[in-house]
């Protein structure tokens, strides 16, 4: 059994699991923090919210098209347009879904602080206005590499033919999609612990523990799977130049798909970082999604009393 063959595996049935438990929990994210008044309107949940929509987005856009590679059916290599189409989106909601985990996490900071005037930031208006800002940027950036890619006439593959973009891609991979989500979100939860070190008495006043609790629990969540990832890459980047034999070259590209495939566990999994994190958020979902199995449960308590009373009824 081959290496590349092993690696093809990976991404078909690994993938394929990702697609559906991710779709399922991302799902239900949207479903809880859409209809529930109380994450509805937090700041941090919003962001949350945001998150798992784009998370669904980049699942069908990237995820599913690597499955489709698996199988030998890749688009990117006779339409044009969809190799342009594929990586403005992947480009896109790439840095969307890893945006939000850092807004989420420095809005903690802010409800946690000591001062007055910085926890008056952290407000659901302010979090509309910043998602807007923010989306309307990554769709901006997202047109840079849409013209910079094309089908190669000599490989027949779907290339960057803009050596602009070749350097800004490297930017893009060790800065962007590792090396800054990692730093922000990991300072400011160092800051908001720190907050919540110094002033007990006023985060209990101020602050929704358990979304606390899920907030931190996702940064812990997103450094899990990127770090790996962003050593991959790393490695990638400083050794492309070196001369390497054909068995060297086969199992970089299956570490490569192993922890590509890995780093695709923060976009599946914060559904079920957030219930195991969350008891507020496991019976909410109990609740809104299980509605079914209560209407279904018979109150045996009930059935003596209504038996006692009509025996009363008949013998008066």
């Amino acid at each position: 059994m081959s290496l590349s063959y092993i690696g093809q595996q990976i991404t078909i049935y690994g993938g394929f699991c990702f697609l559906v438990t991710g779709t399922v929990g991302n799902a239900i994210n949207i479903f809880i923090f859409s209809t529930v008044h109380s994450y509805r309107t937090n700041p941090s949940t919003f962001y949350f919210l945001i998150n798992s929509v784009f998370n669904i987005a980049y699942l069908f856009m990237n995820l599913a098209s690597r499955i489709a590679i698996g199988f030998g059916d890749d688009l990117t290599r006779t339409s044009t347009s969809w190799c342009k189409a594929r990586n403005y989106f992947l480009y896109t909601f790439s840095i969307i879904v890893l945006i939000c985990p850092c807004m989420a996490m420095i809005d903690q900071f802010l409800i946690t602080s000591r001062s007055a005037k910085l926890r008056s930031l952290s407000k659901i208006q302010t979090a509309h206005r910043s998602v807007v800002v923010m989306i309307i940027i990554c769709v901006l950036h997202g047109i840079f590499p849409a013209i910079s890619y094309d089908i190669s006439s000599v490989t027949k593959t779907c290339q960057v033919f803009n050596q602009i973009f070749i350097t800004y891609r490297s930017i893009f991979l060790l800065g962007l999609l590792t090396t800054i989500p990692i730093t922000i979100t990991t300072l400011f939860a160092y800051l908001t612990y720190r907050n919540i070190r110094s002033i007990r008495v006023l985060i209990s006043q101020h602050v929704d523990q358990q979304i606390l609790r899920m907030s931190l629990a996702q940064v812990f969540f997103v450094n899990f799977c990127i770090i790996p990832y962003a050593i991959i890459v790393t490695y990638n980047y400083i050794t492309e130049k070196e001369t390497k034999n054909t068995i060297r070259i086969l199992r970089e590209q299956l570490a490569t798909s192993f922890f590509t495939l890995w780093n695709y566990g923060y976009y599946v999994g914060t559904c079920y970082v957030f219930m195991l994190s969350s008891k507020k958020f496991r019976r909410t979902v109990k609740d809104r999604i299980l509605f079914w199995r209560r209407r279904n449960q018979v109150n045996i308590f009930a059935l003596p009393k209504r038996n006692t009373d009509l025996q009363r009824q008949t013998i008066n």
